[in-house]
């Protein structure tokens, strides 16, 4: 029997790619797992009316951690027109599974590393070493919405004298979405990066909100971050609004070293963090729950390029290394970033963004065997 048991879902488009190349690199390690794959994606969801089966939950229950590709996703209108004739007007509507996975698997850590890897052409700086926390199942996220909005719901609203000023706008003319935090995740999220930092001797915590605007979400985030920062004397606390964080990532992103932020703000960031470091082909992450921990690359599944092995696989190859950190393989893991480290820093085999026309198989292959 394997020493672990692996849910692997490739998903949609490139995901299927870089799934591949995963797994190249997965033999090369020699790591002792049984790998299982699952369904997940847009074709579930045409088909199925659910791109996430309730087989595939299942299916991870019974798993040590999973290994994710890519998902498409579209917006409410035009998911519904691609669903089967058969399932439309059937009340079906489309939810990211991702999401899904997040909030069911209570997968409240999003961690997305970001490093300059010398070598890359692309990196902004090449001494850009930092991690964004990202609270991974609260927020606008939360999927609490409405159009239009009920009666009871407008109602309700009236307590807040900001109301007033929507009072006669009609139901239809309205949309809704609820940004929640609760005390309990903003402390999670935030111990999390806290503990990160102590473990690596990072030293400083900046908070990214917007308590200046958001006063009551945000002020929530800000003020749990200044007690947590109590329990940590050694690490500084540092506070930042969103857009201004956006400004200083672009201009001096070396000064940082741990941010933490909500979830859709802690979005916006990890994206912008990415392509300090090369883009979204670098940009690799884990979803970690107390029980569970999900891995993946955060690119899309770039429809027009599924099949043709064209895309850099790093980000996909770097989340496997996150993977092994967590199975605490950290050898392994070691192993593989220096290998990865290795093949960019010499610059001879690379995919299309970094100026060549290597596949995402022969990446995997190269960085194999450095491994070997």
């Amino acid at each position: 029997m394997s020493k672990y048991k692996i849910a692997c879902l490739p998903g949609d488009g490139i995901g299927n790619d870089v799934m591949d190349a995963a797994m190249i690199i997965l033999e090369a390690l020699n790591l002792d797992a049984e790998y299982i794959n699952g369904d997940i994606g847009w074709e579930f969801w045409k088909q199925e009316g659910n791109p996430l089966p309730d087989r595939t939950i299942e299916l991870l229950k019974n798993t040590d951690c999973c290994l994710f590709g890519a998902i498409t996703s579209k917006p409410k209108e035009e998911a519904l027109k691609e669903l089967n004739p058969s399932l439309q007007d059937k009340g079906f509507t489309y939810y990211s599974p991702i999401v899904r996975l997040r909030q069911t698997l209570k997968l409240h850590t999003n961690m997305r590393p970001c490093k300059a890897y010398p070598g890359n052409p692309l990196n902004h700086r090449d001494d850009i070493d930092l991690v964004i926390f990202r609270e991974n199942t609260e927020g606008l996220y939360v999927g609490i919405e409405f159009h239009p909005i009920p009666n009871g719901i407008k109602d309700a609203l009236t307590v807040h004298p900001k109301m007033k000023a929507f009072m006669d706008t009609d139901l239809n003319d309205m949309a809704l979405s609820c940004r929640i935090f609760t005390r309990g995740a903003c402390q999670s999220i935030l111990r999390a990066a806290f503990e990160y930092a102590r473990k690596f001797k990072k030293p400083s915590v900046t908070v990214v909100e917007k308590p200046n605007v958001i006063r009551e979400t945000s002020g929530l985030m800000i003020r749990e971050g200044r007690e947590m920062a109590k329990k940590y004397p050694e690490i500084e606390l540092w506070e930042t609004n969103v857009d201004a964080m956006c400004m200083w990532l672009l201009k001096n992103p070396q000064n940082y070293s741990v941010l933490v932020s909500s979830n859709m703000f802690g979005d916006i960031i990890s994206d912008l963090s990415a392509q300090l470091v090369g883009g979204l082909g670098f940009a690799s992450s884990a979803n970690i729950g107390d029980e569970y921990a999900l891995f993946e690359p955060t690119h899309g599944s770039a429809p027009k390029y599924a099949g043709q092995y064209k895309v850099n696989p790093t980000a996909m190859l770097l989340s496997v290394k996150l993977m092994l950190d967590y199975l605490g393989e950290n050898e392994l893991a070691s192993k593989l970033e220096n290998s990865i480290a290795s093949v960019i820093k010499e610059g001879k085999v690379k995919t299309y963004d970094l100026g060549g026309n290597n596949t995402s198989l022969e990446i995997a292959e190269e960085i194999a065997k450095k491994i070997r």
